[in-house]
């Protein structure tokens, strides 16, 4: 079994081959100052030419649902539609946070990824490994860190691994926050792995977990500003 994967929740985007058999077949991460809408239709080519595969080689679909940019993932489940309408081939999604944590397989502390959710608050949550797989200790949510880290902190008692652009943008105050107990992920592990994205993607599809491409949206977990703005019309109106 064959999947395309297309994680479009950062601005660090990317895309994967990779086959159930065989593992990762090809890979590119992109992070330029350029939206995915201009970037990913060249990205998937660039993919599909270095594995050297075909769309309807593919047998499925997988695309990160968030939470993350709002334009971004719409781009990227959009996309992965067309796809699937034009292939008759089936679609997976992966949560965003969750595919992130799988940097860190085997990981002795919890790990915490964090996006940044603007207005001062980051998309995050808390995962602990467990045997096969991550177990998640908090769910998604778009939090203020001071409270996030205060229950993280009760519940774990120990050091956290902090990774992404949220935790890069407000390192210092996890460090005054957490202190030694803050643990941050070096570079190359810092940030999301469209090939993490491709093997979730794939876990899923063997056990049949497809989901239904009409109906799937993105997992934004909060409203966005034209949603909020409407809603306060609509309110004094």
């Amino acid at each position: 079994m064959k999947i395309l994967a297309i994680d479009t929740s950062t601005l660090l985007g990317g895309v994967a081959v990779a086959e159930a058999s065989s593992g990762l077949i090809a890979e590119v991460r992109l992070n330029i100052k350029s939206t995915h809408s201009e970037r990913l239709m060249t990205a998937i080519d660039s993919v599909m030419k270095l594995s050297g595969q075909r769309i309807d080689d593919m047998d499925v679909f997988g695309v990160a649902i968030g939470p993350g940019s709002f334009t971004g993932l719409r781009i990227g489940l959009s996309t992965v539609k067309g796809f699937s309408f034009a292939t008759g081939k089936p679609v997976v999604s992966v949560p965003t946070l969750e595919a992130f944590a799988w940097n860190f397989p085997y990981s002795g502390y919890p790990v915490c990824p964090m996006l940044d959710a603007r207005k001062k608050e980051v998309y995050t949550a808390l995962f602990q490994w467990k045997e096969k797989g991550f177990e998640k200790l908090i769910p998604e949510a778009s939090v203020s860190l001071d409270g996030f880290l205060a229950k993280a902190s009760g519940l774990t008692g120990g050091a956290i691994v902090f990774a992404g652009e949220g935790a890069l943008l407000y390192r210092k105050e996890i460090m005054r926050l957490m202190g030694e107990r803050a643990l941050f992920a070096a570079h190359g592990k810092a940030v999301p792995l469209p090939s993490n994205v491709a093997f979730l993607g794939l876990s899923k599809a063997l056990r049949g977990e497809f989901s239904e491409p009409v109906s799937l949206v993105p997992v934004y977990i909060r409203k966005s500003e034209a949603e909020i703005k409407s809603d306060a019309r609509n309110t004094y109106s």
